[in-house]
């Protein structure tokens, strides 16, 4: 019996999965919780990525906004609604990608880039000088068959990627106010394209490895619930990891016990687990940090560290994004404020509010602002026969005789109030969230600017 228990253990550990093939009844309520918090980025960005490739048609494929966003996006929690989107989905599995880069006419332009680990990297903006001339800028991965980083021809810029599946996204400011402008703003973004090198090179291009990705949820409560060990087997075979980077190793020893390991094939029979408790588990850490968006303190703490590269970043800072709003800014970018009420209570659709700034008071951008309304559960817009989302210069909005601005948030317009200035909510027993963007912050002045507060009428 002795040898016989002995020849089992043996195996148990030569298989790895074993023993805890089927169920996560050895695991501690401690270790779960850790292994949410930890895979929240990675489920966040799989999701969001994952839905704009479907919706767009794929991966290796462009979509580019023009005209500002309404409450049919679902793809990602609280989407802005004061910039266009040129987002390219690229799959750099079986070669390099080129992005062509045109010069735009416009006060505000950034490239951003991130894989599933949800870094974010942000290598041309106009706040560095960028976007003033046409370039290319050439994509690739650890994985990428073939091309090791060498210098093409005709490409201004090599970017190493953290994974095979990448978004890479051109946020413009349209200038939505000046119709000759926004005119040639549109027209220029149409001459935005990506390219395989082999393409570039006038090549036969290579046949794209077919791949079958794991479903994408509804939102990311329902990957944690139905299919969290699939998506993390995918994702960890897609993204690197560093040895000397603390997080990733903490990531990767969290799942090692449940047999996710990179290089890995997910066998839905050998790897099981709790679906249910992972996803009340995720549940209540999402509620958690949602709770924390009235805290100004935390996000000020958080806001040099916010939508940063690796290394830059904490799992505190990265876990606190994926939940509020996936793929952001930086804080020399874009700072986002939350606006809370005055009585400290959480914002809710059954009040109208006020939100006052005197021309003093106003964000100290140097680019633009906007204040956007969403539901607090979900991030969305909130539906309205106006399609009104948000006040600011690309959306809308009407500065007082005296250069300050009332921002009404209400069931009906208030008399009065310019049409520009009214965000309409529906009235039903609900939180909301307003959320203040701030392009190119004037970092001096934002050591003592005060975020507005909202006041229940």
């Amino acid at each position: 019996m002795k040898t016989m228990n002995n020849f089992l253990l043996v195996l148990c550990f030569a298989t790895i999965m074993g023993c805890q093939k089927t169920s996560n009844q050895n695991l501690s309520d401690a270790q779960i919780e850790n292994i949410v918090k930890r895979s929240y980025q990675y489920v966040a960005m799989y999701n969001v990525n994952n839905k704009f490739a479907i919706k767009q048609g794929g991966w290796n494929t462009l979509q580019s906004d023009t005209k500002l966003k309404d409450h049919t996006m679902r793809e990602i929690a609280r989407p802005n609604n004061d910039s266009f989107y040129s987002s390219a989905l690229l799959d750099l599995q079986t070669e390099p990608v080129i992005m062509y880069l045109p010069a735009f006419d416009s006060k505000y332009v950034s490239l951003m880039v991130t894989a599933y680990d949800h870094y974010v990297d942000v290598p041309k903006a106009t706040r560095n000088g960028d976007f003033q001339k046409p370039e290319k800028i050439l994509f690739y991965s650890d994985r990428t068959q073939g091309y090791d980083g060498e210098d093409v021809p005709g490409v201004d810029m090599i970017y190493k990627t953290s994974g095979d599946f990448v978004s890479a996204v051109l946020r413009i400011m349209p200038h939505a106010s000046d119709p000759e402008r926004f005119e040639r703003i549109v027209e220029t973004i149409g001459t935005i394209k990506i390219e395989t090198l082999s393409a570039y090179n006038g090549d036969q291009q290579k046949v794209t490895k077919e791949i079958s990705f794991p479903e994408v949820g509804k939102t990311d409560l329902d990957i944690f619930e139905n299919n969290l060990l699939e998506v993390m087997q995918f994702v960890f075979n897609h993204i690197s990891f560093d040895p000397e980077d603390k997080e990733d190793q903490e990531v990767l020893a969290a799942y090692e016990p449940l047999g996710i390991i990179p290089g890995r094939e997910y066998n839905s029979e050998e790897i099981k687990i709790n679906g249910k408790q992972f996803g009340e588990v995720a549940q209540k850490v999402q509620a958690e940090y949602l709770g924390k968006l009235s805290d100004p303190d935390l996000f000020s703490s958080m806001a040099p560290k916010m939508f940063k590269p690796k290394g830059i970043t904490d799992l505190e800072t990265v876990l606190t994004v994926s939940i509020i709003g996936p793929i952001g800014l930086p804080m020399e970018e874009a700072m986002y404020p939350n606006v809370t009420a005055d009585d400290g209570k959480p914002l809710n659709a059954m009040n109208d509010y006020v939100v006052k700034m005197t021309k003093d008071q106003l964000p100290p951008d140097q680019a633009f602002w906007s204040v956007t309304l969403y539901d607090k559960a979900n991030g969305f817009f909130i539906t309205n026969g106006r399609k009104k989302y948000s006040v600011g210069e690309n959306a809308g909005f009407k500065l007082n005789e005296d250069g300050g601005i009332e921002i009404y948030i209400a069931a009906e317009k208030p008399n009065g109030v310019p049409d520009e200035n009214w965000l309409p909510l529906n009235r039903k027993d609900e939180e909301i969230d307003l959320i203040l963007r701030i392009y190119v912050p004037d970092m001096e002045q934002m050591k003592t600017w005060k975020a507005p507060v909202a006041v229940k009428l």
